[in-house]
């Protein structure tokens, strides 16, 4: 095979793909072929070559399942259901223990296998269809020794399986690489992983690969911040040409835009903080997708203090709100996020003019702790007719935002898709304040439109009348 793997990388058919990183392969390069220079192609390799073709993975790898060059200690590979991670851990296992022979020394020789139980480390990272064993060519493919739950090599290499569920079966053994998969829903993460980092101590620089949908975990957070951590990550469709169509079509359907889509099949980890004013669940059973004739709509700017392309974000939010009857009948719905991070005034207020008119908007709100009159000058140049309210914020963010999450309790305020990064800082606002980095501008815009929508009508309603006789 490791001829085979010199003359590949001589054909010119299979060349770029060699150091691509991205989400191309050589099977969509293969697929751009007419059959006959597919035919003429595969007719120029020998057959040694041809033989060894499928078990060369770098050929066919998309770039999310190859790990980042550098110097690390720790690669985290997060993507979707189907995206191929459970394959880019078995391979790099092959890449750590095999040698140029089947019989010759690899760079390692104890390795790690750790998943969430025993069964499921068994039946997903060694039996599995994307398996070590799946994976293995016949020449090197490892025996799967069931009574000493391991796998050893034709080179003496050896992989040992290991739950995550026994942080204390990790005392004692000692490895050079370590294969994790799906930690982040692993109930005794945080002391499994510390066990393993006392364990990685053969060899001269041990490395471990970390494959997992990602899931709002601390363990999992704490390691992706570590400065020795690469990351490499891909959504569902990304590994499109080895999963059913049907699949794919039904699952981008049912979860396309809901907290769920999003971690599983886009690969994106949320962050939804404990005792935050809104969460994803309630976010997502709020959604919309048809938006009714609304009776007054709004968009609300949350205007940066400085500009430039480290500035704070201009938080430029679009809402209606369909009013019937007495206040506690009105419905609201949020119908877009146009906000700009790093913009100039005259860009996020040019921005904010385009939202009023694209959804024929009643009035524009803006706060001015900040900006003062210079903001109503900026909308004034681009739009002078435009009706304009100028907001001042004399309550902290959390106060102010508090009445607006207690509509989204009580169900009467709704959210169309597409409005992810609104939704990430919601799900980051508590009581004690932002949990994220920097200001969270969006959430802002947000609380102005729904309050000028729904909370400062209502107190006028509500008010007391002195009748004129």
């Amino acid at each position: 095979m490791q001829n085979a793997r010199k003359e590949l990388k001589r054909q010119d058919l299979l060349r770029s793909t060699l150091t691509r990183q991205d989400a191309k392969s050589a099977i969509d390069y293969l697929d751009g072929l007419t059959p006959e220079a597919l035919i003429k192609a595969l007719n120029g390799l020998s057959p040694n070559a041809l033989v060894s073709l499928p078990w060369l993975f770098e050929l066919w790898a998309l770039g999310h399942q190859l790990p980042p060059e550098g110097d690390w200690t720790t690669w985290v590979v997060l993507g979707g259901r189907g995206a191929g991670k459970t394959r880019a851990g078995a391979e790099w296992v092959r890449a750590q223990v095999e040698g140029a022979g089947p019989t010759d020394a690899g760079r390692c020789r104890r390795v790690a296998l750790i998943g969430e139980t025993i069964d499921q480390t068994r039946e997903v990272m060694v039996l599995g269809e994307s398996g070590i064993l799946a994976c293995s060519p016949p020449d090197r493919r490892p025996e799967w020794q069931a009574s000493r739950k391991r796998l050893l090599w034709p080179n003496g290499a050896v992989a040992e399986v290991y739950s995550a569920s026994d942080p204390e079966s990790l005392r004692g053994p000692q490895f050079d690489a370590a294969w994790v998969d799906e930690l982040a829903k692993w109930k005794r993460g945080q002391d499994t992983w510390d066990m393993l980092q006392f364990a990685l101590r053969l060899g001269d620089a041990p490395r471990q690969v970390v494959t997992t949908t990602p899931r709002n975990n601390p363990l999992l957070r704490e390691i992706l911040a570590d400065k020795a951590t690469v990351q490499t990550s891909a959504p569902t469709r990304a590994n499109r040409a080895n999963l059913a169509e049907s699949f794919l079509r039904y699952v981008t359907e049912k979860y396309k835009g809901s907290r769920l889509g999003r971690q599983e099949l886009d690969g994106e980890l949320l962050s939804a903080d404990e005792g935050a004013l809104w969460n994803f669940a309630a976010l997502d059973a709020a959604r919309v997708g048809q938006v009714p004739d609304l009776t007054r709509v709004v968009v609300a700017v949350d205007p940066p203090v400085t500009s430039g392309k480290n500035a704070d974000t201009c938080g430029i939010v679009v809402a209606g709100v369909l009013a019937n009857g007495p206040p506690v009948n009105w419905r609201a719905v949020v119908l877009k996020d146009a906000s700009l991070q790093g913009a100039s005034p005259q860009t996020w207020a040019a921005a904010a003019v385009e939202a009023f008119h694209e959804f024929g908007a009643d009035r524009l709100v803006a706060e001015v702790n900040q900006g003062g009159e210079l903001v109503e000058s900026l909308i004034r140049q681009i739009d002078p007719l435009i009706p304009y309210r100028a907001v001042r914020a004399s309550r902290g963010k959390v106060a102010r935002a508090e009445p607006v999450a207690a509509l989204y309790e009580q169900g009467r305020v709704a959210h169309v898709s597409g409005l992810n990064t609104l939704e990430d800082q919601m799900c980051q606002m508590g009581a004690q304040g932002y949990s994220g980095q920097g200001s969270p501008d969006r959430v802002d815009a947000l609380v102005w439109a729904i309050t000028d929508l729904m909370i400062d009508p209502a107190a006028v309603f509500l008010a007391p009348r002195v009748r004129g006789l």
